[in-house]
């Protein structure tokens, strides 16, 4: 939980390459085509390999589609990619047993193999229970020994909106059900001497999908007798930056944690759009285990020694995580009141950022703050509620003092940063918030703490700026000066770290604050710099949205160079794709896959077209008519393909319309949205 250290994982090969181990992080992407139409198939799978996607998933929903992939295989084949294939089951165990024969991996879904969904909710007594997994066990077998027989992998792919009556009836629609529900068919192949497996525990929702392979692996690396490599991925992630933020968020946030043995990125967009997305989460593991001298991509034919070692990574050790890794719960911090909004306590996150401009530039300035705060939107909008300056010189307080005066009432939302002592002393009566940049080896006496008293007008942020420090370095300094603040009556306090790497540091600072009983709100930090313009989206995505999604965190500020737009963009998807604030319409939709019947991408955009600005609503767009109306597992409307251009409007889990014409179905589904009373018109 406190500095990165990858989960050794039992080896399983794939073909003509392997995963888990000291293997590098691989990455996967699915085919969106019908799996009978080989021509589409094979030339889809292309471009996959063209764009270095490593592993090739296509759904096979029956048994004729699985004896296509002999078709699909050979023509790849002769075309020399080698590219190992997965074919993607979902209820038909005949399909299974098919689709084994011409593939080197097979993933199964637990809440689906083997039994039906009603999604009813009945009671299981014990007897029933057994009696079901009874009867799992005995299609399931079959498969067990056919994957042994060829040599295949199998991935144990749960779902969190498609687990088993059974499951739901005893543990929920949980984390801890989708645990049990992999748990129950990795004993079964574990007792018929299988060992070949992986596991996925995926989710639309980014807290749950990290709670559950967090939990998978502290229950099943206790009870079962290898550590199995995981694949990682959320579910139904969106197209877009909000596609690519919720992704990077989920399995960056895992990757961190020393968790992930290969990858996917689920865009509903054109699945070469997945690859470099997943390359550009991967590189940063893949390169440490190089710098790090690892055995890295070892050859085949040697017998690797991670193959049957017994696992070497918990999350839970003798030093405890400052926050419960597998139930979200957000930090408690006090509530302090800043221009008018209240922030830590229970209110909402804030979100800060800093202008790019100097004081100097004058009118220029004074534009991309107005940019920034947008002050004529509505309170609630996608802007930046405090806009922050630098000030390094007398020269810059005299500026500060007519972009205040030309700013007016917006003025209060300003925030100005220093490190300079006595320019911090001339800024504490001027501006709301002050933020004070600690050096690491500064010495900052008793002068510097008796400027800080509670009758200023601005609240003080204390910042360390993490350039080459150890991570605890700064936990360390900042808890000294809370505490000897909080000995002296201070209250309007806030800390924070500058850094690009801030997981770690920010678990140190809540730890180090938690054992001393210090509940000053915390500004989460994020600084990176680059041209590439996805490094900067994942990069924040994954260090500022994973300390979210455990709930650390009051207020979100970034450092990056990007426009301003984008910025405000990028801090409200993560903090809306934590589920921590609703900023907007929250859509599930699925990549699509051989099961889908409808233009999917042309749907989703014209739903989000009509949509967006329903804030908090959650909208599932589902393309599988078979496993869709369980994968939008808490969506409060759902379009689902229902068949050849035939769509299904559901509220929640119940279908409302039934195969309506495509060309009428986002019409209606707007009329649904008004007649259940859900609908705002737009201001």
């Amino acid at each position: 939980m406190y500095q990165y250290r990858r989960r050794l994982t039992r080896e399983v090969v794939f073909g003509n390459l392997a995963l888990g181990g000291y293997q590098p992080i691989r990455v996967e992407s699915m085919t969106n085509t019908h799996t009978m139409d080989t021509a589409a198939t094979v030339e889809q799978c292309r471009r996959l390999y063209d764009a270095g996607c490593e592993i090739i998933r296509l759904t096979v929903p029956t048994e004729k589609d699985a004896e296509n992939l002999r078709l699909i295989r050979e023509q790849l084949r002769r075309d020399r990619i080698e590219t190992p294939l997965v074919a993607d089951i979902h209820f038909s165990a005949r399909a299974a047993l098919k689709a084994v024969e011409f593939v080197e991996n097979i993933r199964i879904n637990p809440g689906n193999y083997a039994t039906s969904q009603k999604f009813s909710s009945n009671e299981y007594s014990d007897e029933e229970y057994l009696r079901e997994l009874e009867h799992v066990r005995l299609e399931f077998a079959p498969l067990v020994e056919k994957a042994c027989q060829f040599g295949v992998s199998m991935r144990i792919g749960t779902n969190h909106g498609s687990l088993s009556d059974r499951i739901v009836s005893r543990y929920g629609n949980s984390a801890e059900g989708m645990v049990e529900a992999a748990l129950e068919f990795a004993r079964m192949s574990e007792e018929m001497g299988y060992f070949d497996t992986l596991f996925s525990m995926k989710s639309s929702n980014v807290k749950v999908m990290i709670q559950s392979y967090r939990l998978l692996v502290e229950k099943a690396d206790a009870e079962l007798r290898y550590a199995y490599p995981l694949h990682l991925g959320v579910t139904e992630a969106g197209d877009g930056d909000e596609g690519r933020v919720k992704s990077a968020m989920g399995i960056g946030a895992l990757l961190e944690d020393g968790l992930g043995d290969t990858i996917r990125v689920s865009l509903t967009e054109d699945p070469v759009n997945e690859v470099p997305v997943g390359f550009a989460l991967v590189k940063k593991y893949n390169d440490f285990h190089l710098v790090k001298g690892d055995k890295g991509s070892l050859p085949l034919k040697h017998v690797i020694e991670s193959r049957n070692k017994q696992p070497q990574h918990a999350l839970i050790t003798d030093e405890q995580p400052p926050f419960n890794p597998f139930c979200y719960q957000r930090r408690l911090s006090r509530p302090l009141v800043l221009a008018g909004m209240v922030v830590g306590g229970e209110s909402l996150p804030r979100v800060e950022t800093e202008v790019h401009g100097q004081l100097s530039e004058g009118h220029a300035l004074f534009e991309e703050v107005m940019q920034r705060l947008a002050p004529e939107m509505p309170e609630d909008s996608i802007r930046s509620e405090f806009v922050s300056v630098r000030v390094s010189s007398r020269e810059d307080l005299e500026e500060l003092d007519a972009l205040l005066a030309k700013l007016g009432d917006a003025g209060r939302f300003l925030v100005a940063s220093t490190g300079d002592v006595a320019l911090f002393a001339g800024l504490l009566d001027k501006v709301s918030k002050v933020r004070f940049d600690i050096v690491e080896g500064e010495r900052l006496g008793e002068e510097f703490l008796g400027l800080l008293h509670n009758d200023r007008l601005a609240a003080v942020e204390l910042c360390f700026i993490h350039d080459g420090a150890g991570d605890a370095v700064p936990a360390a300094v900042l808890a000294h000066f809370a505490e000897k603040l909080r000995s002296k009556g201070v209250e309007r306090l806030f800390f924070s770290v500058l850094s690009s790497k801030v997981i770690f540091v920010y678990r140190r600072l809540v730890q180090a604050f938690n054992s001393r009983s210090l509940d000053y709100p915390l500004v989460v930090r994020f600084k990176k710099e680059a041209s590439d313009r996805l490094d900067i989206l994942i990069d924040s995505s994954v260090q500022a949205g994973g300390l979210f999604c455990d709930g650390i965190g009051d207020m979100l500020a970034f450092h990056t160079g990007m426009s301003p737009d984008d910025e405000v963009h990028l801090a409200f998807n993560i903090l809306q794709g934590a589920r921590i604030r609703m900023s907007k319409t929250e859509f599930i939709s699925c990549p699509g896959c051989g099961r889908t019947y409808f233009e999917l991408e042309k749907a989703t955009a014209a739903i989000k077209q009509r949509t967006v600005h329903l804030k908090g609503l959650k909208i599932g767009i589902m393309g599988c008519i078979v496993n869709g109306p369980g994968e939008m597992a808490d969506a409060d409307f759902g379009y689902v393909g229902a068949g050849k251009n035939r769509i299904s409007l559901y509220v929640g889990r119940e279908c409302v319309e039934e195969n309506i014409s495509e060309e009428d179905a986002v019409d209606r589904l707007v009329l649904l949205i008004r007649e259940r009373g859900k609908w705002v018109d737009v201001q």
